[in-house]
C-alpha cells in the first residue's frame, strides 16, 4: 500500500512539473504599413538565453507605438518567456507586453499606453517563473 501511494504521488508531481514552451513558427507579423521607425537595437544573449539574433524596432503609426522583432529573430525556448520593455538590461521596472509568441520570426507588440523611450530603453525576452533574462536589445532612436 505504502508504494502505491508513494508511486501515486511521484506520478502527480511529474504531471505537475510539466514545463510550458513558446511556439516555434514564424508568425511574420511586420509593422504596420507606414509606421515611422523610431528606435532600433539588436538582441544581444542573456545569461539563459541561446541562438539569439535578430532586431527589436519601435515603429510609430497615429501615436500607436509598436514594438516589432524582425524576421531574423531567434532565442531560445524556455517556459513562461515574456516580452518587456525595461529601464535595466536586467528587468526590475518593466513594462511587460505579454508572453513571446514565438521564439523564430517576426511578431509585434502594441502598447496600450504612452511610453517614454529615454528611460524604458531596452527591449527584453524574459522567463517570468524563473526570473531569467534570455535576451536583450538597447533601443536606440533614429
Amino acid at each position: 500500500m505504502k508504494t502505491i501511494i508513494i508511486t501515486l504521488i511521484t506520478a502527480v508531481l511529474l504531471v505537475s512539473c510539466v514545463r510550458e514552451s513558446t511556439a516555434t513558427e514564424d508568425l511574420m507579423e511586420m509593422a504596420p504599413e507606414n509606421a515611422i521607425l523610431k528606435y532600433s537595437g539588436n538582441f544581444m544573449q542573456g545569461p539563459y538565453g541561446n541562438n539569439v539574433n535578430g532586431k527589436a524596432e519601435i515603429y510609430e503609426k497615429d501615436g500607436t507605438f509598436t514594438l516589432v522583432f524582425n524576421d531574423a529573430f531567434t532565442v531560445s525556448n524556455g517556459p513562461d518567456l515574456y516580452v518587456y520593455v525595461s529601464k535595466e538590461q536586467e528587468p526590475a521596472q518593466f513594462i511587460s507586453l505579454g508572453k513571446l509568441k514565438s521564439v523564430n520570426g517576426g511578431q509585434t507588440y502594441t502598447f496600450t499606453s504612452p511610453v517614454n523611450f529615454d528611460e524604458y530603453k531596452y527591449a527584453v525576452v524574459h522567463c517570468q517563473q524563473y526570473n531569467h533574462l534570455f535576451s536583450h536589445a538597447l533601443l536606440e532612436k533614429k
